[in-house]
């Protein structure tokens, strides 16, 4: 079988992708494990809500237009929301087919998959960018008789062991889980490592309202000085609620939480913890300062001081004087720990040498230089601030099909 661009994934981005590749003419397929939005169905935990407003989510061709744009999806919301982008893109779809191999094929590539081989000028990987849950090495010693689970397996907390969890990581999976679980009558310890602390509303408005305002969300990747510390900045501690709630550590401490530092490791049946707590909360009450700074400047250079209400600032994350720096687990009766601690992106289907010595795949904003042709698109930071949200990627769908379309000689988009 032969096209001009296979498309991998037929989430938001795929289907991104598939739109301008059809306004500009290219012919192309759109290859799915699953069924439309596959990730979205299957891989969430059942209360889980998009952390972006409604009224941020829009792809090329489609914008939210309910009336609830203050909101939050639920998963059932953004699949639905997915599946009709998908009628109205009419991309040419391949469902249930999962790619096996991509390979070089002379000036092109071959994709492989259980249903046969696609051969192509250019390829677009929009498999998205949480497929694997990272455990850290000192998982491994994890005592046998405590349960193991990852975000990808957590459905709701009645499917835990009955005793307390440790959940190690305090980004925005980890203080949801650890909220939800806690308030379903388990005691919970959260391990805090690097976090990125946000309000849910500032000055009275939605804190990714200012994001999008200020133009931190446009911010490109070429205009960062570390570009690869940018991309493995944790999510930021935001919760999407009807209530449009806050959720940050001393939410969760005021409800009965415990606190302790990073997850260093497991000896005889104890969990041992780094005494960095105090200095990793402290670092995030700082970053958080600087942010609503950097707003409060905004709004006095653009003379909005009289429009919008007055500066605030926020309680400093609290940390007891001396955090424990061990716990034993058969003693707390911690039956379970959920490893809230990041995803990768599943790359082990691409057999081409554009891979770093750490496995990571180098690209330049989304293409991959040292395989003309292929493009990467749904990952933390690929082009913009804001591009692991919904909302951007339209921006980086255009300018990913502008660059393929130089590649294969195609004509200027339509109108």
């Amino acid at each position: 079988m032969q096209t001009t661009t296979v498309v991998v994934g037929a989430g938001h981005a795929g289907l991104a992708v598939s739109h301008c590749l059809t306004a500009r003419g290219i012919d192309h397929v759109v290859i799915e494990r699953g069924e439309v939005a596959h990730t979205w169905r299957t891989e969430r935990w059942e209360s889980l809500r998009l952390l972006t407003p409604n009224w941020q989510t829009h792809v090329p061709g489609l914008a939210y237009d309910g009336d609830d744009p203050d909101g939050f999806m639920t998963m059932a919301d953004v699949v639905a929301f997915i599946e009709r982008y998908a009628r109205l893109v009419a991309p040419p779809l391949e469902t249930g087919t999962t790619v096996e191999c991509l390979t070089r094929n002379g000036d092109g590539y071959e994709v492989a998959t259980d249903r046969g081989v696609w051969r192509c000028a250019c390829v677009v990987l929009a498999s998205g960018g949480f497929n694997v849950p990272k455990i850290p090495a000192v998982g491994a010693a994890l005592p046998g008789a405590v349960e193991s689970v990852t975000p990808m397996d957590y459905t709701r907390p009645s499917d835990l062991p009955e005793g307390g969890v440790l959940v190690v990581g305090a980004s925005a999976t980890g203080v949801q889980i650890a909220d939800e679980v806690h308030r379903s009558g388990r005691p919970v310890t959260i391990a805090v490592g690097e976090h990125v602390r946000m309000p849910r509303s500032y000055r009275g408005k939605d804190i990714l309202w200012w994001m999008d305002r200020t133009g931190l969300h446009d911010e490109r990747y070429d205009e960062v000085d570390d570009i690869v510390r940018a991309r493995r900045v944790p999510s930021p501690q935001l919760v999407g609620t009807p209530e449009r709630s806050t959720l940050n550590l001393n939410d969760l401490t005021d409800q009965g939480v415990r606190l302790v530092g990073l997850l260093a490791g497991f000896s005889d049946g104890k969990a041992q913890f780094s005494g960095s707590l105090r200095n990793k909360c402290n670092l995030a009450d700082l970053k958080q300062g600087r942010l609503l700074d950097t707003i409060d400047e905004w709004v006095d250079e653009n003379g909005l001081d009289e429009d919008i209400e007055p500066p605030h600032r926020f309680e400093p994350t609290r940390v007891e004087d001396s955090p424990p720096l061990t716990l034993d687990l058969a003693r707390e009766r911690i039956e379970t720990v959920i490893w809230a601690t990041g995803y990768e992106p599943d790359h082990s289907w691409v057999d081409l040498p554009v891979f770093d010595r750490k496995g990571r795949l180098r690209h330049d904003g989304g293409v991959v230089t040292d395989a003309p042709g292929v493009y990467r698109i749904g990952l933390n930071f690929l082009r913009r601030r804001k591009s692991s949200f919904i909302h951007g990627t339209a921006d980086d769908a255009r300018d990913l099909t502008d660059h393929l379309a130089g590649h294969v000689g195609a004509g200027a988009a339509r109108s």
